[in-house]
């Protein structure tokens, strides 16, 4: 059973095995940080569609899919709060696909 798309802007923390699709508006800086599993990469990108935004944090080989101007299908996602923002993180058995590249993006 497919589940449907959730619009951004009814994203709220603790909802899980969410699918949206945004396009990544940008992409910051990757930094390193000690998990309960090891070192791991991270970026946090800024996810939108046409309700608003979200930020979208990217773990290891994740951050290489997408650039600026891409238009991506996010699945098994969960939201939490932190540092007063909802967050979006791709579960383990999730993925991000990218749908679209735009290759003029700004």
């Amino acid at each position: 059973m497919d589940l449907q798309t959730l619009k951004l802007k009814l994203v709220q923390p603790g909802m899980r095995n969410l699918v949206v699709i945004g396009e990544i508006a940008e992409v910051g800086e990757v930094r390193s940080v000690t998990t309960k599993y090891g070192p791991a990469r991270i970026a946090t990108a800024i996810l939108r569609d046409e309700t608003g935004w979200v930020k979208l944090n990217l773990w290891r080989d994740q951050i290489e899919k997408v650039k600026r101007g891409d238009l991506v299908k996010v699945e098994n996602a969960f939201a939490r709060e932190f540092g007063g923002w909802t967050e979006l993180n791709i579960g383990s058995d999730g993925k991000i696909t990218v749908l679209s590249r735009r290759s003029n993006a700004i």
